[in-house]
């Protein structure tokens, strides 16, 4: 069995959810690996997770509803990195932080209708740092 581990970078993104699939593919080389993909985001305000890949409404729905589940407006303790800091560690949590992807002879093994989302909780998150481990032959 291959393992092979790889850090990139995302490019900084707006607060909301952004399909990034073909970014983390375009810095892969999954050559005709067929294993697993295990994706893990290094941020503590910023998830990873699976879900609609067509329809971009559903990730405008993903916000709304995350929003509405964590308020800014709640009176937060934590509050030195400012108002959307605190909840964006709470949502964060609630994503998660990690996903683990079928690979099929050198492709993402996803649903139809998957696709990998970057949950990007702050109004102003920056660039984000994904460890990638690839485990197959």
């Amino acid at each position: 069995m291959e393992v092979v581990q790889k850090e990139i970078s995302l490019g900084a993104k707006p607060r909301g959810f952004h399909l990034i699939t073909r970014e983390i593919e375009q810095k892969l080389d999954l050559k005709n690996l067929t294993g697993l993909a295990h994706i893990h985001i290094k941020h503590t305000s910023a998830s990873l997770t699976l879900n609609e890949n067509a329809d971009p409404t559903v990730r405008d729905d993903f916000e709304s509803f995350i929003n509405h589940m964590v308020p800014e407006s709640f009176p937060y303790s934590h509050d030195y990195e400012g108002a959307d800091d605190m909840p964006a560690h709470l949502k964060g949590s609630i994503f998660g932080s990690s996903i683990t992807i079928p690979v099929t002879n050198g492709q993402f093994n996803l649903g139809t209708w998957q696709g990998i989302y970057l949950g990007e909780h702050r109004d102003y998150g920056g660039s984000r740092k994904i460890v990638i481990t690839l485990l197959g032959e």
